[in-house]
């Protein structure tokens, strides 16, 4: 049975997030307090975290950033902020999805089941051998990245964007071919999603990262990554 961490200060709602997913066959285990999550996830496992902003001890975002550095797993924001710069600074700390208050319980379930199974063909299907562009090294099987023998830490779907990229190198796409390609038609977003994490690979990957020279811009196309 997978486990689900649920991180939610307002009791009403985390027991409509823990009645609805315990319904659909997960475990499910509720904290209020933002600081006792990073003890929490470094002691038990846990297959993916729901995860408020607004907490008390700890925000969501200095959540997330720790939990990108340390642990892999899937991050889904649960939020009533909506502007768009909260929704680009969570995407940008490394969360995989947000879904804002109110929302539809049966969506969220649905958003979940998402995120789990792209997360175990990913884990499954770690076999390709290693990439070497430049001096950054992608290792697909341990899903690490090294830029002149220094491990770089990268969130989920920036590792699958760069390795799609590594693989296809040389070839173009559109902002819209790469987000159904990494995020697939299910996710909450839109192609601008792109653009963030193309921008956030840029500042690990390259020596400057206002003159790119590993993933190029084609402008009026989309993005190619150069080997």
């Amino acid at each position: 049975m997978e486990k689900i961490l649920i991180v939610e200060d307002d009791r009403k709602i985390a027991q409509l997030e823990r009645d609805y997913l315990e319904s659909n066959g997960y475990e499910t285990v509720l904290l209020e307090d933002g600081a006792r999550v990073i003890p929490e996830l470094r002691k038990n496992h846990y297959d993916l975290v729901l995860l408020d902003i607004m907490l008390p001890g700890c925000n969501g975002y200095d959540i997330c950033r720790t939990v990108r550095d340390e642990i892999d797993i899937p991050i889904l924001m649960v939020t009533a902020r909506t502007e768009a710069v909260d929704v680009i600074r969570g995407l940008g700390l490394g969360a995989d999805d947000y879904i804002t208050k109110p929302f539809d319980p049966s969506q969220l379930v649905a958003r979940v089941r998402s995120h789990l199974k792209r997360y175990a063909r990913l884990t499954a299907g770690k076999t390709e051998g290693k990439i070497t562009v430049g001096d950054v090294v992608i290792e697909p099987k341990t899903w690490k990245v090294w830029k002149k023998d220094v491990e770089l830490k990268l969130p989920n779907r920036e590792f699958e964007l760069l390795r799609f990229l590594a693989v296809n190198a040389n070839i173009v796409f559109s902002k819209e071919e790469l987000f159904e390609k990494i995020w697939g038609f299910d996710y909450v977003s839109d192609a601008a999603t792109v653009s963030v994490h193309i921008n956030r690979l840029r500042e690990k990957i390259e020596d400057d990262a206002r003159n790119p020279k590993i993933i190029e811009t084609v402008w009026g196309v989309g993005y190619r990554l150069n080997a």
